[in-house]
C-alpha cells in the first residue's frame, strides 16, 4: 500500500477584536447633546421669571415685534422693549448705567424716575443755580450734555417712543420782546431732542416735544421752587398690534356692500 501523505491545514487567530464601525459616534453625539440640553434645562429653571419671559418671548418672535422682546438688534440681550412686564429692570438698567459714570454720580440726586400708566417718566430736575441748563437759558450745561448723551445711549437701544417735556417755575421770565416760559420750556425740551438725536436715537423715535411752562408744577405748594424747572422723557410702552376681528372685518365688509341711503339736508342747513 503506498504511503498518503497527511494534510496540514494552518489556521491563523487574530489577536484583535473584529472592527466595529462607526456607529459609537453617533450614539456619543446624542449622549453629549442630551447631556446640554439637561444643562440648558437646570440653567433656565434657576434664572429669575424675567429673563424666561425675555428668552421665551425672543423664541416666538426673534423678528423683535414680540411684547416681550422687540428688538431691533436681534440677538443682543440688552435690547429690550419697555412693557408693563419689564418696566423696573430698565429703570434699574438705566440707573446702573447712570451709577458706572463716575462724573455724573453727583446728578443722581437731580434725576428722578418713577413709573406710570404712560411708561418710564425720567425728569431732571434743576437747582437754583442751574444743573442740566444754564439758568434762564436753553443752552445746556456741560454735565447736562454729558448726561444727555448718557440717557441717550442707553434709550436708543429700545424700540419705544419718547415724548418730550419742558416744565418751568411760575417765576415770569425778564424779556422785552415777548419770549414768555411757554417759549423756554418748549426750546430747552427741543435743545435736548436735538442733542440726544445727535448720539444715537432714531430720527422717529422722538414723538412729541412739548412745552408745560408753569401749568404742571412739580411742588405745587411752592410754585417757585427750582425743582420745577424740569425735563421729562417719558419712554412710552410699546403698543402691541392687536389680531384682526375677522367677525368685525366681516361686518365692515357687509356694511360696505350695503346701498348707501342719501341724506336730504333740510333748507338752509350747510353741508
Amino acid at each position: 500500500m503506498q504511503n498518503v501523505k497527511p494534510i496540514i491545514v494552518i489556521k491563523k487567530v487574530s489577536g484583535h477584536a473584529g472592527h466595529h464601525g462607526g456607529a459609537w459616534k453617533v450614539a456619543y453625539a446624542d449622549f453629549v447633546t442630551a447631556l446640554m440640553a439637561l444643562f440648558i434645562v437646570l440653567w433656565l429653571m434657576n434664572t429669575s421669571e424675567h429673563v424666561k419671559k425675555e428668552i421665551a418671548g425672543y423664541f416666538n418672535d426673534p423678528s423683535g415685534s414680540s411684547s416681550k422682546i422687540g428688538s431691533e438688534m436681534v440677538g443682543t440681550a440688552r435690547n429690550f422693549a419697555v412693557t408693563q412686564d419689564n418696566i423696573q429692570n430698565i429703570k434699574e438698567q438705566i440707573e446702573q448705567a447712570i451709577r458706572a459714570k463716575a462724573d455724573l454720580n453727583n446728578l443722581q440726586k437731580h434725576v428722578e424716575m418713577t413709573i406710570t400708566p404712560e411708561g418710564l417718566r425720567i425728569e431732571l430736575l434743576e437747582t437754583k443755580d442751574g444743573t442740566f441748563f444754564q439758568t434762564g437759558s436753553t443752552k445746556l450745561s456741560p454735565s447736562g450734555s454729558e448726561f444727555l448723551q448718557l440717557l441717550a445711549g442707553e434709550l436708543k437701544k429700545l424700540p419705544n417712543k419718547l415724548s418730550m417735556e419742558g416744565h418751568t417755575d411760575a417765576l415770569p421770565y425778564a424779556s422785552t420782546d415777548g419770549y414768555s416760559n411757554w417759549e423756554l420750556s418748549t426750546d430747552r425740551a427741543n435743545a435736548a431732542r436735538k442733542l440726544m438725536q445727535q448720539n444715537g436715537l432714531r430720527a422717529d423715535q422722538v414723538e412729541q416735544v412739548r412745552g408745560y411752562a408753569d401749568q404742571q408744577l412739580r411742588v405745587k405748594s411752592n410754585p417757585l421752587d427750582p425743582s420745577n424747572r424740569r425735563i421729562s422723557l417719558i419712554v412710552q410702552y410699546l403698543e402691541i398690534p392687536h389680531s384682526p376681528n375677522v367677525q368685525g372685518d366681516q361686518g365692515k365688509q357687509q356694511d360696505d356692500k350695503s346701498p348707501t341711503v342719501p341724506v336730504k339736508h333740510a333748507e338752509g342747513q350747510h353741508r
